[in-house]
């Protein structure tokens, strides 16, 4: 019985040994092992696949268990990501184990130093950029050795001394061969015969995975990608947007810490970037991507025309705020989706979906034709059969039995094949062309339509032998989703349909139509693990059968936070922080040994792919939301500002006239979800969360309180009390500061031109004055019993574009209870809650009237 194979990558890994440190170059070098081709996932002939080959450069021999690592972790992240989620049953995957002689990259411009477990990753240690790296396939960062900033990471010439290198290669390969050379040759010699297609052919792409920390990958034919960054996959996606799906840069720069002048030029010939400015002009000229406009994205926002894009800050628009092709995290947008779908099933430039079929010409009249499809993971392809274009009912059977038609003898018989992409089926796909070209992704063209047709003859059909095999069938080795469309195909026999039938923890599942299909999303699974067999029967007497584990366990990426100023109540956890925050999330999956992705979503902003945070260990290193993000190497990540989580750096300083300018920072009160998607393609229902950010910061105590006290004058410095209980009145005096955390006070509150006044999770019992305080007042997750009073107080900004272009605040008070009266006044502006409504059961006057 053949079937296809999937291996797991994390298999794989598991029965490989890490050596320990790796020896110094020796005298006498002995000769590296040869290249070996893994195959990681056979969905079916080569020739009918989108051929995935995954290559590993500056893995040294002792660290191809990282290669493979690196593997497993690029391949979850594509396979949780749309289109590959859904037609990964339409490509191969091949993993080509390659060692090196030095481990990592040329010209890397951090270089990580190799750790002594084999593995390198954030050592902490740099050894610089090195010019003599000697890996097999001459990766290098491109002017890396001279810019810090280098990403792009491309083959390479030899290395000087290559010459001295002939020891380490079977005899007859040049050791001064070009990273190119090396690419083709071990593609010709060790590949080409494991796919028996040429490794010229047009549906094999290639992914190079090089062993470094530092972010870096490029894309055209051949894609690379850094296999230690915590972005690493995410590179990878966005680079075969480039080397398969043949999408342009949607950044806003050519070298990131450069603003270019605004794109003056004539329409782009990209097909998802455009000079014009109003999206409902697009509409009315039926131009690029007018299909989509005003939809939701799928990256965040608004379909339309966004500024910015082609590499440059302004003059060329893209369709979405943050899809993959701009900033890498997010998934493609519907324009970019549309695309690669149509690159997937049309098996890259071939631009034809692959169908199997009875050979074509005259047919007995007796006889049975068949045909095999590709077979999305979460929908069905349409499967119609005419005879002189009446259609049959064969309820979108793939065989069809002539001998039950009587059809006289010149009927044609023809098969359509239609993967409904389109508006009426999965509306993946808006363009109805038929055309063909690279960037034509019509739903009625060939990539998703294909028909066959057969003329019935008058001879009668000769009987096949007794035989059932099942040739074909979903993932057997790993477990298949608990909404997946689960398949077998069998072997044909000329005169008769053989029978499947299908049980699912031992009870028979109804197949009136004998489909060879399951969509497990329609029998409503509880969950957990179930076990689904399906057996083909041959009425001339034989069978076969197959089984899967059904896993039908939801993943839950579990969260930690940082330590907040305050958490508010209700039924949402809400902490409180200044500037922002720290998030950790934990991805995990009842089936152990294998990488579960997680994702995150800022304001319903687009999911994002958690991977910790650029240059910082993985999975130690946390997420960081900021109210302007963090600046690594140019580029912004965890924004919480305008423009979404991650940004150019430079954006955020442009004027504020300049078409991608007028950044806010992110002060205010954030949603958060998140969530996982395991290895079987399960995606868990997202929990959730909101933190409020607050602008300033705490004043140093210079002094503690904690515990009982009967009551506080504080004269001068910055008093602090925490976790203390304090049964008589808290008095500060002018210049003074108070700052009071997780405490009661039972008597008043009176501040008399102070300097800054924070409370913060507390509850003050007496009345509380705060009056003339000239540099903060910020209050949030507090209870008040009394009345509160606010008069004259001074807020001095603690950022000065957020004041200047969001508009100036006075007093803090985000997220409290104030069971008394309130009354605020006089002071440089209103109050602000910052998103964080309070509750307010007394009466309100003045400047709070508005709270």
């Amino acid at each position: 019985m053949r079937k296809r194979a999937f291996l797991t990558v994390a298999a794989l890994v598991a029965g490989m040994l890490v050596a320990g440190p790796a020896p110094a170059r020796a005298a006498d070098p002995a000769p590296l092992p040869e290249p070996k081709v893994h195959p990681i996932q056979i969905t079916g002939p080569a020739a009918d696949r989108l051929n995935l080959i995954i290559l590993g450069d500056g893995y040294q021999a002792d660290q191809q268990s990282l290669f493979f690592g690196d593997v497993d972790r690029n391949l979850a992240i594509m396979w949780a990501t749309e289109p590959f989620r859904t037609y990964r049953d339409y490509i191969n995957v091949y993993a080509v184990e390659i060692a090196s002689i030095d481990y990592g990259v040329r010209c890397d411009p951090d270089s990580r130093v190799r750790h002594p477990d084999g593995t390198i990753r954030d050592t902490g240690v740099r050894e610089g950029p090195i010019d003599g790296k000697r890996t097999a396939l001459r990766m290098i960062y491109q002017n890396g050795c001279a810019d810090p900033l280098s990403r792009g990471t491309v083959y390479g010439g030899a290395p000087v001394g290559c010459a001295n290198d002939a020891p380490y290669y079977p005899p007859g390969v040049n050791p001064c061969e070009t990273g190119n050379q090396a690419h083709n040759r071990i593609l010709d010699t060790y590949v080409a015969p494991v796919l028996g297609i040429p490794r010229t052919s047009q549906n094999v792409q290639t992914l190079a995975i090089f062993n470094t920390f530092t972010y870096g990958g490029i894309g055209g034919t051949s894609a690379t990608t850094s296999g230690g960054s915590p972005q690493g996959p995410l590179i990878s996606l966005h680079e075969l947007g480039h080397s398969l799906g043949t999408m342009a840069d949607e950044y806003p720069y050519s070298s990131r810490d450069v603003v270019r002048p605004c794109y003056t030029g004539g329409e782009p010939s990209s097909f998802h970037h455009t000079i014009t400015t109003d999206p409902a002009q697009m509409v009315a000229d039926q131009q690029k991507w007018w299909r989509w406009v005003g939809e939701e994205s799928l990256s965040g926002g608004t379909i339309g025309a966004h500024e910015g894009g082609g590499s440059f800050p302004c003059g060329q628009r893209r369709p979405s705020e943050h899809s993959i092709m701009r900033w890498i995290g997010f998934d493609w947008d519907q324009v970019g989706r549309e695309h690669m779908v149509a690159r997937i099933t049309g098996r890259r430039n071939a631009g034809q979906m692959a169908v199997g079929h009875t050979p074509l010409g005259t047919v007995p009249s007796d006889g049975v034709l068949w045909v095999e499809t590709g077979h999305p993971r979460y929908h069905e392809l349409q499967v119609t059969w005419r005879a002189n274009g009446t259609v049959l009912d064969t309820h979108g059977s793939r065989s069809l039995d002539l001998a039950d038609l009587d059809l006289p003898e010149g009927t044609v018989v023809q098969v359509e094949v239609r993967d409904p992409v389109g508006p009426d089926g999965i509306d993946w796909v808006r363009n109805p062309s038929t055309g063909n070209s690279a960037t034509n992704s019509g739903y009625e063209g060939p990539r998703f339509v294909q028909t066959r047709e057969w003329t019935v003859g008058s001879s009668t059909v000769e009987p096949s032998p007794a035989a059932a095999e099942i040739t074909s069938s979903a993932m057997t080795t790993q477990p298949v989703a608990g909404d997946e469309v689960v398949f077998v195909e069998t072997n044909h026999p000329a005169d008769r349909i053989l029978d499947v039938a299908w049980s699912l923890d031992g009870a028979a599942v109804p197949n009136p139509h004998n489909s060879r299909r399951l969509d497990l999303g329609a029998l409503g699974l509880s969950a957990g693990a179930h076990k689904l067999v399906a057996t083909v029967t041959d009425p001339a007497g034989a069978s076969d059968s197959v089984e899967w584990t059904v896993d039908n366990a939801l993943p839950t990426a579990p969260r930690r936070l940082s330590t907040p100023l305050t958490t508010l109540p209700g039924a949402v956890e809400h902490p409180v922080y200044f500037d922002g925050w720290d998030m950790w999330l934990d991805p995990t999956d009842d089936q152990t040994g294998r990488y579960v992705v997680g994702q995150l979503r800022l304001d319903k902003d687009g999911w994002f792919n958690y991977f910790g945070f650029p240059e910082q260990p993985m999975p130690a290193s946390p997420f960081q939301f900021r109210h302007s993000g963090t600046n690594v190497k140019a580029l912004t990540y965890g924004n919480l500002g305008t423009g979404g989580l991650s940004r150019a750096t430079f954006e955020q300083t442009l004027p504020d006239d300049h078409p991608s300018g007028g950044f806010v920072p992110g002060f205010g009160t954030h949603l958060v979800e998140h969530r996982a998607i395991d290895p079987s393609g399960n995606i868990g229902k997202a929990d959730s969360y909101k933190a409020t950010v607050l602008p300033g910061s705490s004043p140093a105590c210079t002094t503690t309180l904690t515990g009982r006290q009967t009551r506080v004058t504080v004269t001068q410095g910055v008093t602090c009390l925490t976790n203390a209980q304090v049964a008589g009145q808290v008095t500060v005096r002018a210049g003074a500061s108070l700052v009071v955390r997780s405490s009661t006070i039972t008597g008043t509150l009176a501040a008399n031109g102070a300097q800054a006044i924070q409370l913060f999770g507390s509850t003050v019992n007496g009345a509380a004055q705060i009056v003339g305080t000239t540099r903060d007042v910020t209050v949030a997750g507090s209870t008040f019993n009394g009345a509160v009073m606010l008069a004259n107080n001074t807020q001095v900004t603690a950022n000065e574009r957020y004041s200047r272009l969001s508009g100036a605040y006075g007093p803090v008070l985000a997220g409290n209870r104030i069971n008394g009266a309130l009354s605020c006044s006089g002071s440089s502006a209103r109050p602000k809650d910052f998103g964080a409504p309070n509750t307010i059961n007394g009466a309100k006057s003045g400047d709070c009237s508005r709270l």
